[in-house]
């Protein structure tokens, strides 16, 4: 059955929450006054995006929104180690994991489009089983809270806290904007957060198996990611 659509207030009216957020939570807000702003603002219509690489911002944001939707996109290519992490979420934590699905299943697209397109054009496949998906999703909602922090990548450097997303049509907040990766470890430490495995094991970044390596020392974060091509996002966030 089609999930219910939630959005209740038009574009122009969101875009003023925006300018309005930005105001009263000033130019460095922290993580958690950005999150208790968005489940004050967009009761019932605020969504968390969620890799599961860890727990964090699920856990953050539930802290004041408790049964809030968290997305996560089911791409048929998850390490187990991801999909496990998932199952913990959703058992520990007071969540509704959404799992966004791709029109087709990986048989299906291999039938469609040949074996193995991540290794031939991973921007169709990240096309095809993320950004249409979840943007199919993110219609229903008014907001969509997400992970994305400065320091991954130089793509990433200007990361607004608050801002208009005009590409999916709805107000996108970025919590954790200004963390760096030791914040996201002490705050899983101090909550006792679930925490994907693979960041023990060398892959500070997840995506799908196929196109994420082990990171060496010293290597941007976001290096095993599409090893070999010069694709560094997914789409999601550009």
């Amino acid at each position: 059955m089609p999930r219910v659509p939630r959005r209740r207030r038009s574009v122009a009216e969101l875009k003023a929450l925006v300018e309005e957020g930005n105001r009263v939570l000033g130019p460095d807000p922290s993580a958690e006054l950005v999150a208790q702003w968005a489940a004050a603002t967009f009761p019932g219509t605020l969504a968390v995006a969620c890799s599961m690489a860890d727990a964090v911002l699920p856990h953050l944001v539930s802290r004041f929104a408790p049964g809030v939707d968290v997305l996560f996109i089911d791409t048929g290519y998850h390490f187990s180690d991801t999909l496990v992490t998932r199952d913990i979420v959703a058992e520990d934590l007071p969540v509704t994991i959404v799992n966004v699905m791709p029109k087709l299943s990986v048989a299906e697209q291999d039938a469609a489009y040949g074996p193995r397109l991540y290794e031939r054009d991973p921007a169709a496949c990240c096309r095809m089983r993320k950004v249409e998906p979840l943007a199919a999703e993110l219609a229903g909602y008014e907001a969509w809270a997400t992970g994305v922090r400065r320091e991954e990548a130089p793509t990433r450097t200007e990361t607004p806290v608050l801002a208009w997303d005009d590409k999916n049509g709805l107000v996108k907040i970025n919590p954790l904007a200004a963390w760096t990766f030791d914040d996201l470890l002490q705050y899983a430490g101090d909550y006792d957060v679930p925490v994907n495995s693979l960041l023990s094991d060398g892959y500070p970044s997840i995506g799908c198996e196929p196109c994420t390596r082990r990171v060496e020392p010293g290597e941007d974060p976001r290096a095993g990611r599409w090893a070999g091509f010069a694709k560094t996002e997914c789409g999601l966030h550009t």
